[in-house]
């Protein structure tokens, strides 16, 4: 629900989907996370005491959507330190997580399911959430993890395609020329928005986007690290895997880029 909303206001220019989301995240990050860690279920005052990996998964993709919204730090940090989290508690050594954390109650065995059903399965989140925080970030063992992960399904994907959904849309994603692109001005300001603006005119389905005034601050994704404005101006850099093409400044050059 967060991701969409974060999505809904960004593409339809609704204020109030954009604010459902930020009151939606907020309480995510401070009622169901008490003492620090996520928990799944809240309810009259209580947060429950389970967690499970869709869980830190869903919220990840969430918040890298609002985010690319609104463009608030807060939202890519909160998001960054839950993958660390996520990795801690779930991974398994042998590729992929479980759907249990490491911290929880003592199991014969740690379930890890691998194919969608209604929902997609945990495994298939964290692979495209780690997808895309490592064309943020230039974390390249987030992108190995992914792709590990994303060679258990390989075979099984290929013979039953609609028992792996999100699988196959995190594996899109991955095999993608991803476009990065940041964009270096105040996001609030008419001249930075307009470059805002040429992105969210058409559907960009493999491509991450960061804003920020310059200097980025601490915490801010990779992307816009070293990314300077040209002449004073909001600078667009448009990049594939880190390497940039030449800043432009002119939102009709930063259209063809795209």
């Amino acid at each position: 629900m967060l991701a969409a909303f974060a999505e809904a206001g960004r593409v339809l220019n609704n204020y109030r989907y954009l604010e459902i989301a930020t009151r939606n995240a907020a309480f995510l990050l401070t009622a169901l996370r008490p003492g620090g860690k996520l928990r799944r279920a809240w309810r009259a005052g209580q947060a429950g005491v389970e967690v499970f990996l869709e869980d830190y998964a869903s919220l990840i993709l969430g918040l890298l959507e609002l985010y690319q919204t609104d463009f608030n730090n807060r939202w890519f940090l909160e998001a960054y330190k839950l993958a660390g989290e996520m990795i801690e508690r779930f991974r398994d050594p042998g590729g992929g997580f479980f759907d249990t954390p490491s911290d929880a109650e003592s199991l014969l065995t740690r379930p890890k399911d691998l194919q969608d059903n209604a929902t997609p399965c945990g495994n298939a989140l964290a692979a495209e959430a780690l997808l895309k925080l490592a064309a943020f970030t230039e974390r390249t063992e987030w992108r190995e993890q992914a792709d590990k992960a994303l060679s258990l399904v390989a075979e099984q994907s290929a013979r039953y395609p609609t028992a792996f959904g999100r699988w196959l849309s995190a594996a899109d994603f991955a095999l993608a020329a991803v476009k990065q692109v940041a964009i270096i001005g105040d996001p609030s300001e008419e001249r930075t928005l307009t470059f805002i603006g040429e992105i969210r005119k058409g559907y960009h389905p493999n491509l991450v986007v960061g804003a920020s005034p310059f200097p980025a601050p601490e915490g801010a994704p990779a992307l816009l690290a070293d990314r300077p404005m040209v002449d004073g101006k909001p600078t667009a850099y448009v990049c594939e895997g880190f390497v940039c093409q030449k800043p432009v400044t002119d939102p009709e050059d930063f259209r063809k880029l795209l």
